[in-house]
Parts: structure tokens; C-alpha cells; sequence
């Protein structure tokens, strides 16, 4: 059993915010493995939590329902009632520091200043456990805070909708085949150059992204 876990903040108020993007990519995943995120799911360890199956693989799907800065205090407990390493644990989360809609799964490493992840860390104790980022791409100008709490425009959803459905697949293949296959395939920007930046230039991104890790 494997468990994905979308960092967001809940309640109406918190809808459609670029801080939520976590929970959007586990409700795809749930929409496109039949199961529901929302509302029927039922409530456990202050997550909405229910269970599908990807790829063959029984996976628990969760929402922490403590807000971004407690993610932890969701994630642990979960993790220990199902007796489930932070190796078999995917969680999906913002980051402002890469450019609009450009996925990264990583295995590990800090948590790049993202609360959520901080939160996670502390109470796991540690950093090993495998995560994606979505990049909301910060405008110049704009603070952090509130721009994660804004919703998003109509150009910024135009992009994070393919995003979040590549995001989805993408968490199919880290179940199945796991971060390494993941990040192979997903690492690197969009085709389309949705991200501004031309091709050329994005594989020269990618090659420094290597050695950068």
C-alpha cells in the first residue's frame, strides 16, 4: 500500500487557491481512478482520506484538513496507523521557485522553505520520503503569502490544467515504477513551452537541474 497525500488548506475560503494545488492533483488521481476526494470521502486522522487503486497498487489518498503549516500533524499519525514507510509516501505540494506548471519529483531533500513540508519533515524526522512540486512560478514584485493565497487567473489556469492531469499521470507512475521512473519522464518542461522559455533553453535547464541535485 502506498499513500499520496495533496497539501492545501481547507474550507470555501481557500477554493480554488494556488496554495491548494495539492488537493487538486489527488482529486484528479481519485476523478481518474473512479473513488471520490471529496465530500463521500471520509474523515481520518484530520485528512479526508480514501482508497482507490492505481496500476494494481492499493493507495490511500488524502487532503490534510489541519492547514498547510500542520501538514505533519495529518501525515504521521497516517502513516503510522497503516504501518507505511515515508519511502511509500508521495506528497504533493506548490513551489513558488519553479516556473508556472513545470512538475519535479524528487526522492527527498529540504523543504526549500515550503511549510508544509517543513511540518511533515519534523514530525517524520526526516527528509527521505519522496515528494512533487508544481511550480506556481512567483511574479516579480509579488509577496509570497499572498500570492499563494490568491486564486488563479485565467492564464495561469490554462496551464495548470494540463499540469495537474500530467501531475496525476505522474503519480501513476511513481506507484507503479516509482520516483526515479517518474521524475525521468516528468522532470522537465513543457512541451508546448508554456512555461516561456523555448526548448532549447528548457533542456539546458534540465541538464543544470541534474547537477544542481
Amino acid at each position: 500500500m502506498k499513500v499520496v497525500v495533496g497539501l492545501g488548506n481547507p474550507g470555501r475560503r481557500y477554493e480554488g487557491t494556488r496554495h491548494n494545488l495539492g488537493f487538486m492533483v489527488v482529486e484528479e488521481v481519485a476523478r481518474r481512478t473512479g473513488v471520490p476526494a471529496t465530500g463521500a470521502a471520509r474523515e481520518q486522522f484530520e485528512s479526508l482520506v480514501t482508497e482507490t487503486t492505481v496500476r494494481g497498487e492499493r493507495v490511500i489518498l488524502a487532503k490534510p484538513q489541519t492547514f498547510m503549516n500542520l501538514s505533519g500533524s495529518a501525515v504521521q499519525p497516517l502513516l503510522a496507523f497503516h504501518k507505511i514507510p515515508p519511502s511509500d509516501l508521495l506528497v504533493i505540494c506548490d513551489d513558488l521557485n519553479l516556473p508556472l506548471g513545470r512538475l519535479r519529483f524528487r526522492a527527498g531533500g529540504s523543504a526549500g522553505g515550503h511549510h508544509g513540508l517543513e511540518d511533515i519533515e519534523r514530525r517524520l524526522g526526516t527528509q527521505d520520503y519522496p515528494r512533487l512540486r508544481i511550480g506556481l512560478g512567483l511574479p516579480p514584485g509579488f509577496k509570497a503569502e499572498a500570492f499563494v493565497l490568491g486564486k488563479f487567473s485565467g492564464e495561469e489556469s490554462a496551464v495548470l490544467g494540463p499540469a495537474v492531469k500530467a501531475a496525476a499521470e505522474g503519480v501513476e507512475v511513481w506507484v507503479e515504477k516509482g520516483v526515479g521512473a517518474a521524475a525521468n519522464r516528468f522532470n522537465a518542461p513543457p512541451a508546448d513551452g508554456a512555461d516561456g522559455k523555448d526548448r532549447d533553453k528548457g533542456k539546458k535547464e534540465k541538464g543544470k537541474e541534474k547537477e544542481e541535485e
